[in-house]
């Protein structure tokens, strides 16, 4: 890989980098494989970096591939780095040798002497390691010339252990190269794929935009170099922010880059994965019926290449999505065409034989475009919506131009189903066909439209498309009315205006009632339902219920701005539950048919937020990962599954994990401006790190939050709890007057709403605020309380973090039997809910003896003062603490010396003697 900088090592290679640390400790060789752009390169300059850190010689030598061609012109290249005065210690006739090698001498008539050379090498390495240990990494190993490999051999074997090699390779089929110098046994450690979520690290590192990580992920197979090119590339094919759902322009670097990875496969392979890559689902089977009956032993070459990978049924998957299309690219017109004409004879699917012979042609057929947009028919009642797409846009292709009309609608269609699937670049290729066309202005609206419903959460750029969509409308009630709900959609989602948005839907209602359109009536009242629900109107049910009585919704508004999605959402907001998993599984299969991706999304994410809630977290974890896998595959706006990966992580997976999508959905919602999902991202990250007693840090992200809501007016804390949090954060960090106040507000408003678990959530922070400030009876009380209303509500997961604040309270009233027994409690619903995290806290928590004796102190520290003793007996100055704790050091002045008083101190070092005495 090309030079990163270390810090792209790190990228999801921080254990990697140790593992290699350890064997070069262990065994003084190790050797890095991978293909290229893998990031060897970059693993092999941060382990040598940190050992020049450690003070050791490091030699770095990185051939290229025409250096093999040259004898001895690695260990040149390797003697050139030795300084002078250890090249001058060498006895006459080593000195010589090396001298000849660097040709800094005349060769004698008598020839080299090739055995003083060997050992010129060996008294170098020596030397060297004489004063400090030696490191010396060998990158791009296979191209290491074999006269050097030799030299380099024979002198590892008699140099000392302080020596040590590191080899990095790019391992293609034959034995490798790194392995003969290092010998047999030395640890080989391949350096795997990155993840899409470090992917989405490194594209942030290079100030590329992290929603683009999913596509990215799929095109490049997390190879670094790869995907980085082809960032830069999509970042810079359009003029304004690259679309997280734009095609992958595979061309400059990216293409030099697949292609690379291409050619590590035998010549002989290509024919085949080209038809490989020209099909939609490629088997060997299929390969050989088209034509390659040697289909089995490319591939096993192309996979020994790191081009392909074949499953047990025969499927073939390229390694990097890039891939195929750079096959296809290079191929040809005429090449391609054959190709897809011998897949049209094999495939057993009519649709699929239907587009390969589409795509065999370039000649306009009217009987053709039929038979293909019939396929796309076929694909819309199969819920393949994107495949539809695509083969609308074919048929437009292959329509006469003595028939602009059917070409017209062909592209209309094209675009509509490129909209339900969320296929933006799609959409806006067909659009912009049909505005280059003398297209209706009903066309040109449908057409516009469709783009604004691909663009997914990224609303705020399309102003102008909202503009002209509403110009070309005007007169028609019906088309302004479609216009309108869409409007109302981004002012609440990218403007963050619930007010504006119920009155555009307002206004989008009386325009479908004027345009006799009953299922835009619903649509419009539905969004005035959810405004309505988020400023606390007490009607939004009343308006609910007078759009589930109007006709169910269908093409083109969504299942998920039904009516009958708003009606699970209200559920679930209530705690009913068990009607919202109900009415969410009854929607599955009917979203599922339409091809809708953000529609089958939206009800994936009520079904994980109803499991997750009911203290079914492996359920929720499941429903979140194919929420996740769907966004990438379908290109949409990440935010939302970043969002909806935290929160199942953080109830059910790990809170690093957790913290780690969250900040990217706060990227990614940052990057589109959209104000729902990114207070959403925001409250999930705040959640983390109040769990994990990062209390200044969520104390900042939850107040952001309040922000945020705030701005956009909501009313009902039902719809996103964070009041408690940041009630909880605010008691942690001693600012009891605000949380009595955040406390008393919110508890006021869920009381007069009927919102019972907002209520009982605000209580248990009342509880923790109680015991900080003094009542710890009272506190005890309150929180048994709540612990029993939330196990009516149904609430598992809110009834362990109650019964984990009661631990908490008994312990620091020195109540050790009822803490273990609230602890106990709470492990035991964590466990039984799938709760990994919550129980593993649950399990910790009794474990910290510093914590523990801090709390058994004569005054009775609160959280944040036992924060800030461990800090300050650690060693940690004021400054130190302050930044820690995200405090002034004035405040830190002032509760050092309430700790003081409280354990009967007076210096750091008597602190500290205290806290070792307890």
């Amino acid at each position: 890989m090309a030079a990163t900088g270390n810090a792209d090592a790190t990228v999801g290679h921080g254990e990697l980098i140790e593992a290699v640390d350890r064997a070069l400790t262990t065994h003084g060789r190790a050797v890095l494989t991978g293909p290229a752009g893998a990031g060897k390169t970059a693993l092999a300059t941060a382990v040598a970096a940190a050992a020049e850190s450690r003070g050791e010689t490091v030699l770095r030598l990185a051939p290229e591939a025409c250096d093999r061609l040259l004898p001895e012109a690695g260990a040149a290249a390797l003697l050139a780095l030795v300084p002078c005065r250890v090249v001058e210690g060498l006895a006459g006739p080593q000195r010589t040798a090396v001298a000849l090698l660097r040709r800094e001498a005349d060769a004698p008539r008598a020839g080299r002497d090739h055995v003083a050379l060997r050992l010129a090498l060996v008294e170098v390495l020596r030397a060297l390691a004489t004063t400090e240990p030696v490191l010396v990494v060998l990158d791009n190993a296979q191209w290491l010339d074999p006269e050097s490999a030799d030299l380099l051999r024979f002198a590892l074997r008699l140099t000392p252990p302080e020596v040590r090699l590191l080899a990095a390779e790019r391992v293609q089929g034959a034995a490798p190269a790194a392995e003969s110098l290092c010998g047999p046994g030395a640890p080989a450690v391949r350096v795997p794929p990155l993840g899409a979520d470090e992917l989405a690290e490194l594209l942030v590192r290079h100030g590329l935009p992290a929603r683009l990580a999913g596509r990215i992920h799929q095109a490049s197979g997390g190879n670094p170099r790869l995907a980085l090119a082809l960032g830069h590339s999509l970042a810079d094919a359009r003029e304004g922010a690259a679309h997280h759902a734009d095609s992958l322009p595979v061309r400059g670097q990216a293409r030099d880059v697949a292609r690379r990875l291409l050619a590590e496969a035998p010549g002989h392979t290509r024919p085949t994965l080209l038809l490989a890559a020209l099909a939609e689902r490629p088997t060997t089977a299929l390969l050989r019926r088209a034509g390659r009956p040697d289909a089995e032993a490319d591939l096993a070459d192309a996979e020994r290449a790191a081009v392909v990978t074949v499953g047990d049924d025969g499927t073939v998957t390229f390694t990097a999505g890039a891939l195929p299309a750079v096959l296809a690219a290079d191929a040809g017109w005429a090449e391609r065409a054959a190709g897809h004409a011998a897949l049209a004879g094999a495939v057993d699917d009519p649709v699929h034989a239907v587009r390969h012979r589409a795509l065999a042609v370039d000649t306009p057929d009217e009987a053709l475009a039929r038979e293909i947009s019939d396929a796309a028919a076929a694909c819309r009642r199969r819920g393949r919506r994107d495949l539809a797409a695509e083969l609308g846009l074919l048929a437009a292709e292959r329509t006469p131009l003595d028939r602009p009309a059917d070409g017209t609608a062909r592209l209309v269609a094209a675009a509509e189903d490129a909209g339900w699937s969320g296929r933006a670049d799609l959409a806006r290729r067909a659009a912009r066909a049909v505005l280059a066309r003398d297209a209706t202005p009903r066309d040109r609206v449908r057409a516009r439209l469709a783009v604004i419903d691909a663009a997914g959460q990224a609303l705020a750029d399309l102003d102008e498309t909202f503009a002209h969509a509403a110009h070309d409308a005007a007169g028609d009630p019906a088309l302004q009315a479609a216009v309108q709900l869409r409007v109302a959609w981004k002012l609440n989602l990218s403007d963050g205006d619930p007010v504006r948005s119920r009155d555009a839907a307002a206004e989008a209602g009386a325009l479908a009632a004027a345009g006799g359109d009953p299922v835009a009536e619903a649509m419009a009242l539905t969004v005035r339902a959810r405004m309505g629900r988020i400023l606390g109107d007490p009607r939004a049910e009343e308006i609910l219920a007078e759009a589930l009585a109007l006709p169910a919704p269908e093409i083109p508004l969504g299942m998920r701005n039904a009516p009958q999605y708003l009606a699970v959402r209200h559920a679930l907001f209530d705690d009913r539950l068990t009607d919202a998993h109900t009415q969410a599984l009854a929607l599955l299969p009917a979203v599922e048919r339409t091809g809708s991706a953000e529609d089958v999304f939206e009800v994936l994410r009520s079904l994980t937020e109803v499991e997750l809630r009911r203290g079914r977290c492996a359920a929720g974890s499941a429903r979140a990962r194919r929420a996740l896998d769907l966004t990438i595959d379908a290109g949409l706006s990440p935010g939302p599954a970043w969002y909806l990966a935290a929160t199942a992580e953080a109830m059910g997976g790990s809170f690093a994990r957790a913290a780690g999508y969250a900040r990217r959905g706060v990227r990614a919602s940052e990057e589109e401006r959209d104000q729902v999902f990114l207070s959403r991202s925001l409250h999930a990250l705040g959640l983390v790190e109040l769990a994990t007693g990062e209390t200044g840090k969520a104390l900042a992200t939850l107040r952001r939050v309040a922000e945020l809501e705030a701005a956009q007016r909501v009313a009902d804390p039902s719809i996103l709890r964070w009041h408690g949090d940041l009630a909880e954060a605010l008691v942690a960090a001693d600012a009891h007057d605000a949380a009595e106040t955040l406390i008393d507000e919110v508890r006021a408003a869920a009381r007069d709403l009927g919102r019972s678990g907002v209520v009982a959530a605000l209580d248990r922070a009342r509880g923790l605020l109680l015991s900080a400030t003094g009542d710890a009876d009272a506190a005890v009380d309150l929180l048994r309380a709540t612990s029993d209303r939330f196990a009516v509500l149904g609430l598992p997961l809110e009834r362990g973090r109650t019964l984990l604040a009661l631990a908490r309270v008994e312990r620091r009233r020195r109540r050790r039997a009822p803490a273990r027994t609230a602890l106990g409690q709470a492990a035991e619903v964590f466990t039984r809910a799938g709760a990994k995290p919550w129980a593993e806290l649950a399990r910790d928590l009794p474990a910290g003896a510093a914590q523990a004796a801090v709390e058994d102190g004569p005054g009775l520290l609160t959280e944040a003062e036992t924060r800030l003793a461990l800090l300050v007996s650690s060693g940690a100055s004021n400054q130190e603490a302050a930044a820690k704790l995200f405090l002034s050091v004035k405040t830190v002045e002032a509760r050092l010396t309430r700790i003081y008083q409280k354990l009967d101190v007076r210096s750091r070092a008597q602190l500290a003697t205290a806290l070792r005495r307890r």
